[in-house]
């Protein structure tokens, strides 16, 4: 322990020894006073006091665990809408981009004039095809009765026959007329089969042109907001080399964010998001989807972040944003006053004016605070800043900032 002597007794002593020196005090009574001077100095020794540390004390408070995250806006899902019938001009468009469709709604129509003309030739060729069929069936009626006469005719000459009554050449000319008149029946009915069979093939081919004269009308497959529109009134429409338009099903759009490989596993679909937007402001949202894979370049895995609809969002943009991967309250300290070392994390804590350091087992982490979850009471006073020149056991002095909370300490 150092002992400090009073300035003014040094000055006492000094002054002393200068009048011994000059004469204007005895040598003996000089010493006498020195050594008086001396006793009282031991008698009641000043300690130096012990060096002031910054403390805080442990104290429940909330915290929110965050993921940063950056990206594009793109679409939920993006409907490519094509014509199903190509080759025809396109007659008019009815829509521009931004607008707003609903399912079923014209987006535009193509010229229908050709298919409108097969469509008529096409009535033509079924009205022929029905009269067809009707021939066909009168003449199976014919030639069931022509086959039925011919039997009859036959069996008489049978009978005459077994009488003796009619010649060999007539019994043979009307067994021939018989089974003539049976391929005749035949090919009557074979022939109403095919006139049958053409006018179902002509029937396909109306539906089929009906189909095409419909889809002439080129109509959105989903509600939406018409993003792309690559058509002009005069070009043929066609599907080669993109689409007519493109369509934002339901006009979702969501943010597509990369997020550190580090940082990945704790980003789970349906955790919230708040993203803020360049020009818009914050958009809260929800995590749609996490990417299973990591780019093996750039060590980035991909999020979908679904976005509350809001019109003024467009696709392309950039946007910024925190993933809110756990929350809770529990002890807080100042990240500061962790330190970090090949035993895990530990404290300074202040007891009886004395540093003791004590492991601790941290939780979540926001800002510039942790959770402690092991190791601490409410209450106790620790070092604000650890990696200072304090040892275990060294004496101090606390002082607490009056106003200092431990989300300021930095």
């Amino acid at each position: 322990m150092k002992r400090v002597i009073p300035i003014g007794i040094l000055g006492a002593v000094a002054m002393a020894g200068v009048l011994a020196a000059t004469g204007h005090l005895p040598l003996e009574q000089w010493l006498e006073q020195a050594a008086w001077q001396k006793a009282q100095a031991e008698s009641s020794p000043i300690e130096a006091p012990p060096p002031a540390a910054n403390v805080v004390k442990v104290a429940p408070d909330d915290f929110v665990e965050t993921v940063m995250v950056t990206g594009t806006l793109v679409p939920r899902e993006e409907i490519l809408v094509a014509p199903e019938v190509e080759g025809l001009r396109v007659l008019e468009v009815l829509v521009e981009e931004g607008d707003r469709v609903e399912r079923g709604q014209v987006l535009a129509r193509l010229v229908h004039t050709t298919i409108d003309a097969q469509l008529a030739q096409n009535a033509a060729l079924i009205a022929k095809a029905e009269a067809s069929i009707a021939q066909a069936r009168s003449t199976i009626t014919q030639a069931e009765a022509s086959l039925k006469e011919a039997h009859n005719a036959l069996e008489r000459a049978t009978e005459l026959r077994r009488s003796g009554n009619v010649s060999e050449s007539v019994f043979d000319q009307r067994e021939a007329a018989a089974r003539t008149a049976e391929a005749i029946l035949v090919a009557a009915r074979d022939g109403l089969k095919v006139a049958e069979a053409e006018k179902k093939h002509l029937e396909a081919q109306r539906r089929e042109l009906e189909w095409r004269r419909s889809k002439t009308e080129v109509r959105a497959p989903a509600s939406g907001l018409v993003s792309s529109k690559n058509v002009r009134v005069g070009a043929l429409a066609t599907g080669v080399g993109g689409a007519m338009f493109k369509i934002i099903a339901h006009g979702e759009i969501e943010l597509d964010a990369e997020v550190p490989e580090a940082q990945l596993a704790r980003v789970k679909a349906g955790q919230p998001a708040f993203v803020t937007i360049p020009g818009i402001g914050e958009v809260t949202g929800k995590v749609r989807l996490v990417s299973p894979e990591i780019d093996k370049a750039t060590r980035l895995g991909r999020v979908r972040i679904s976005l509350q609809s809001d019109e003024s969002l467009r696709i392309g943009g950039f946007g910024r944003g925190t993933v809110v991967t756990a929350n809770g309250r529990g002890l807080a300290l100042p990240a500061s006053a962790v330190l970090y070392g090949p035993d895990g994390p530990t404290v300074q804590v202040v007891v009886d004016r004395r540093v003791r350091t004590r492991p601790v087992k941290i939780g979540l982490r926001t800002g510039g605070k942790v959770e402690i979850v092991e190791g601490l009471e409410e209450g106790e006073a620790v070092i604000a800043r650890s990696g200072t020149f304090l040892r275990d056991g060294d004496e101090v002095r606390p002082v607490f900032a009056p106003t200092t909370t431990v989300s300021e300490v930095r």
